[in-house]
């Protein structure tokens, strides 16, 4: 029989135990975990059990040996609420009652969008979910530092950081003509791209030149 919740946004984490359940908000996923109820049948169940064990105990006590008894194996829940017994389905209606009446006194629904959120997206000064009417002074403070980010990024735009001269220079190989590598020679034709100085000015040319490009002086 399927359960029928005050908000689809649940989670069942009953086992053969107990019934405990989780109620999620519908806007930030947060939950509630409601307190865990033990099964009645599951409590006779371990007495049962309990006195069988001491039984065979006592039968066994003068064994040379050890034999282990009560250990009890998880049973594997991939459908929990297979084999459970009709008393266990009667108790996990019963304890899912309990815990959503004890879940929505955490919990408001927004009578606009009529999702269930948490008091963390509640504004309870609208009376609807932060979605549907944002806090004022949220609202304010994140405006305010969206525009001190935008200022910030204005001021750094109109800010000079760089002064100094970009320049582009290619070495053309005297040589070949052609766009040279930063070696000393060209790496199209192999010719030394070392620069002679001139003796009168100091100016730097490049490797082949005849004359100074400053002054006209012949280069050696």
């Amino acid at each position: 029989m399927a359960l029928k919740a005050f908000t689809s946004n649940y989670e069942d984490n009953s086992t053969e135990a107990g019934f405990q359940f989780t109620f999620f908000c519908d806007v930030c996923g947060d939950g509630y975990k409601s307190e865990f109820i033990e099964s009645k049948t599951y409590k006779k169940k371990q007495t049962v059990e309990g006195i069988s064990n001491a039984i065979s105990a006592a039968a066994t006590m003068f064994r040379r040996y050890n034999v282990s008894h009560g250990v009890r194996r998880a049973r594997g829940f991939g459908n929990r609420l297979q084999g459970m017994s009709p008393e266990w389905h009667k108790e996990h209606e019963q304890a899912f009652e309990i815990a959503q009446n004890e879940a929505k006194g955490h919990f408001y629904r927004c009578p606009k969008c009529n999702k269930w959120v948490c008091e963390t997206d509640w504004n309870e000064e609208e009376g609807l979910c932060v979605r549907d009417a944002p806090r004022t002074n949220v609202e304010v403070a994140s405006a305010r530092a969206e525009k001190r980010t935008q200022d910030i990024r204005q001021k750094a735009e109109e800010t000079q950081v760089f002064t100094g001269d970009i320049e582009g220079k290619q070495t053309i190989c005297p040589n070949c003509g052609k766009p040279a590598s930063e070696g000393k020679f060209c790496s199209n034709c192999g010719a030394d791209l070392s620069l002679f100085v001139c003796e009168q000015c100091g100016t730097e040319s490049p490797a082949g030149t005849r004359f100074c490009s400053e002054c006209g002086n012949r280069l050696q």
